[in-house]
């Protein structure tokens, strides 16, 4: 598990390795637990309040080729 960014000194957004399909990355911090798709750049699961998911979302769209780089050597 790797964390990719960290933000409001309580939240982080991590890839996984050897995760499930389709390719995501989780949004954790606190009580909040977040599956964020890196296709569609979407929540898939989970609830967070909506300016931490504005702000994980805005963070994933501008990685978002790198992630996906990153799920393809993570993700066998």
């Amino acid at each position: 598990m790797t964390t990719q960014y960290r933000f409001r000194d309580k939240y982080r957004i991590q890839l996984r390795e050897k995760d499930h399909p389709p390719p995501h990355v989780h949004l954790i911090g606190g009580r909040v637990e977040v599956m964020l798709s890196l296709e569609t750049v979407e929540v898939t699961t989970g609830k967070a309040p909506p300016l931490i998911i504005k702000d994980a979302l805005a963070w994933v769209a501008a990685h978002q080729a790198r992630l996906r780089e990153d799920w393809k050597r993570c993700y066998p």
